[in-house]
């Protein structure tokens, strides 16, 4: 929360963006080249969202979900939970008049391709065991899933062992290199917020520090420590919320001591850091060990050598009482795909999108159909 009271929500429509412009973070290039101007007072929320000087505005992008005007009900609940985090003693907002749908499981996910394909994969496989979703889209931060699922806005979630754990527990450092243990602190962190950790993959996507192969040639670098006494002299980019996560700016400075000459708020591992990295405005770069354009694009991805990432392990978290009303339905359903996604299925899924073009909805249809877990 913060002390920052806002005495007026506002919600306002735009027009319909298209998909090339969904990841753009608050400064840098935009995916066509041009230089956009930092905003600095905006903050980006739930789907799109941004709160602009205590305003609340949300994103006009469609979801594939059961209906505009239930859309329209959701984003007015997520904005009501917004407020909260960022109007603490602020002006109230109206609560949603009907309850939710039980029989509906309302699927989010995080604001990068990744985060999609997996929500999707955990969506459409529900719907081949007859179970009706809706698809709330893409969320952007933690700070508003979280709450979102404590508050009955969202149901499930895809998340990540140990990034959610650090998170959860405000950055204790108790997330481990154990998959199994941070399985468990999961579970026991989420336990007691109504949310069920169920059953997680053996894929797993951890940050990444990337440079370009010009540049690990040219300094010698192929570990993080390398970049120590380089740092001062290079540029860093990353998504916005990189300096507050434990795992990646603050991390990096903590466990390595590197101090680079300039921050770049850009985007999750997105066109934004991709494209500042390829084209030298950026030096070092925040990326993923799943990201697909490492080898296409002649980035190399410095061995974390201190051990700052934990395992970090993909698994679907949901509301207790939508597992329950559901009978073992749900959970067995998403441990099916649990199950079979591997590091390396995730960074080929990922490809299918970023490399090749191809939508998140065909692109977890077919690997769904591959595995007969959808018609």
């Amino acid at each position: 929360m913060t002390n920052q009271a806002t005495s007026t929500a506002t919600v306002a429509h735009a027009h319909h963006r298209p998909d090339r412009l969904r990841s753009r973070g608050s400064g840098g290039r935009s995916p066509d080249g041009r230089r956009r101007r930092p905003v600095r007072s905006s903050r980006i929320l739930a789907g799109g969202a941004t709160v602009d000087n205590g305003t609340v505005r949300p994103s006009s992008r469609r979801s594939s979900s059961v209906g505009a005007r239930r859309r329209g009900s959701v984003m007015s609940l997520i904005a009501a939970a917004v407020l909260v985090l960022v109007a603490c003693g602020g002006g109230s907002a109206e609560p949603a008049e009907a309850p939710p749908d039980p029989d509906v499981v309302r699927v989010a996910s995080f604001e990068f391709t990744e985060s999609r394909i997996l929500a999707e994969l955990y969506a459409q496989a529900l719907e081949a065991a007859d179970v009706q979703v809706e698809r709330i889209g893409a969320l952007a931060s933690r700070e508003i899933v979280e709450p979102s699922l404590e508050q009955d806005v969202i149901d499930l979630v895809p998340e990540y062992t140990g990034t959610a754990l650090e998170f959860l527990n405000k950055g204790a450092g108790r997330a481990t290199a154990d998959p199994a243990t941070n399985h468990r602190l999961l579970t026991e962190a989420f336990a007691a917020r109504g949310v069920d950790v169920l059953e997680m993959a053996p894929a797993t996507n951890q940050n990444a520090v990337a440079v370009t192969r010009v540049t690990a040639s040219r300094l010698g670098l192929t570990t993080v420590s390398d970049l120590v006494p380089h740092a001062p002299d290079l540029v860093f980019g990353g998504p916005p919320e990189c300096a507050e996560r434990p795992f990646c700016l603050g991390g990096l400075q903590r466990v390595y001591g590197l101090r680079f000459k300039d921050v770049r708020e850009l985007d999750a591992a997105g066109p934004l850091t991709v494209g500042a990295l390829e084209g030298h405005e950026i030096d070092v770069a925040l990326l993923f060990t799943t990201s697909p354009q490492t080898g296409p694009r002649g980035f190399v991805l410095l061995a974390d050598d201190r051990g700052l990432q934990p395992a970090d392990n993909v698994v679907p978290v949901v509301r207790r009482e939508v597992v329950a009303h559901h009978g073992g339905v749900v959970r067995r359903t998403l441990g099916a795909v649990s199950r079979d996604l591997t590091t390396d299925e995730l960074t080929r899924l990922n490809g299918a999108v970023d490399l090749h073009g191809g939508t998140v909805e065909v692109v977890a249809r077919n690997w769904l159909k591959e595995r007969g877990l959808a018609g």
